[in-house]
């Protein structure tokens, strides 16, 4: 068992570091928790949702027939169509990718100078040969890369635009809380009418311009998240 010794001096860094690393979470733990009751949260909550429910039509009062309405068209059915409509996204992105390559090439040269006569009817046998050189090179290399990435779930979304080419902007927002940890996911897309199926949901595939979004916070994104540089630095000076 090997026993690490620490100075004082190095231990008091070691205490500034973890202090430091723990002071932003801690402020982001107290901006989450801000002591409301569960009826405030609430009432917060629908107050959130009524500032985006707009109602994209007004209603005729003493008529059946309203702009936009049902009733205009026997036809039609539940599906979204309308400004805050909503319809159900099945999110299944499925990347993956690979190359490799390699590399092979070799090359070989050689060069000799000799003399083959001198005046007088000299010998050459002594400065024979004149110049010999012999060169080679070979080079070979082997590369690979591979990445997969696989994103599944379902979320109901919200038409929050409808473009003039009748063209639907949809976007779907799950917030989870568990454990201590912060999950959030953003779905963001045009989808087109006829692409919506008859159970009022439609792929991601069939979306255009998608962004999808997932991040989170919490005891699982600190304990994986690289140090800060002073911790950094600590931890190479006391040498773990």
């Amino acid at each position: 068992m090997r026993i690490l010794r620490v100075s004082p001096f190095a231990a008091a860094l070691l205490c500034a570091a973890a202090v430091l690393s723990q002071a932003a979470p801690a402020s982001t733990k107290s901006k989450l928790k801000k002591n409301e009751t569960p009826a405030q949260l609430r009432s917060d909550y629908i107050a959130r949702l009524e500032e985006v429910d707009v109602p994209a039509s007004a209603h005729t009062l003493g008529s059946l027939w309203s702009p936009g309405g049902d009733l205009n068209d026997l036809s039609i059915d539940y599906k979204a169509r309308h400004l805050n409509d909503t319809l159900v996204i099945v999110a299944s992105v499925q990347t993956t990718a690979a190359q490799s390559g390699d590399v092979n090439t070799s090359r070989a040269a050689a060069v000799n100078s000799a003399i083959t006569g001198l005046a007088g009817d000299l010998k050459t046998k002594g400065v024979n040969p004149l110049f010999a050189a012999n060169s080679s090179t070979a080079l070979k290399g082997t590369g690979a890369t591979d990445s997969n990435t696989t994103f599944q779930t379902s979320l109901t979304a919200q038409v929050i635009a409808v473009l003039p080419s009748g063209n639907l902007v949809v976007e779907a927002e799950r917030k989870i809380f568990l454990n201590n940890q912060h999950e959030d996911i953003l779905i963001r897309g045009v989808v087109r009418p006829d692409d919506i199926g008859p159970n009022n949901t439609v792929p991601s595939a069939a979306l255009g311009n998608l962004e999808i979004e997932m991040k989170g916070k919490g005891i699982i994104s600190e304990a994986t998240r690289r140090l800060n540089p002073i911790a950094r630095a600590i931890m190479w000076l006391v040498g773990l």
